[in-house]
């Protein structure tokens, strides 16, 4: 099992920049893919971006496509989401999660970590 550890979250303005990690420990992430996923007050959480555990493929919503990129540094073993130009609408709790190579069904998630983008 592998445990996920978010960090990097905090207040920034608009138009401004954070990059959010996610370490695990427990088992090598390179056996994983991850997700990206936020919360914000009153609203379902969603889905931001994902990467396969070789880092080949990723994907992106619509509404962060172009802002923000997923990386992966399997040697740290850690996930990073670089945001960029982060716009109020940003602000939510980031979830990173993890699942098997070939499943499609994240079943290990962190704690949280919260992005706060003022206006």
């Amino acid at each position: 099992q592998v445990q996920l550890v978010e960090s990097g979250g905090g207040l920034v303005q608009a138009g401004g920049s954070l990059r959010l990690s996610c370490a695990a420990s427990g088992r090598t992430l390179s056996s994983y893919g991850v997700g990206w996923f936020r919360q914000a007050p009153g609203k379902e959480r969603e889905f931001v971006a994902s990467i396969t555990w070789s880092g080949v493929s990723t994907g992106y919503a619509t509404s962060v496509k172009g802002r923000f990129t997923i990386s992966r540094d399997n040697a740290k073993n850690t996930v990073y989401l670089q945001m960029n130009s982060l716009k109020p609408e940003d602000t939510a709790v980031y979830y990173c999660a993890a699942r098997e190579r070939t499943a499609t069904i994240y079943l290990y998630w962190g704690q949280g970590t919260q992005v706060t983008v003022s206006s």
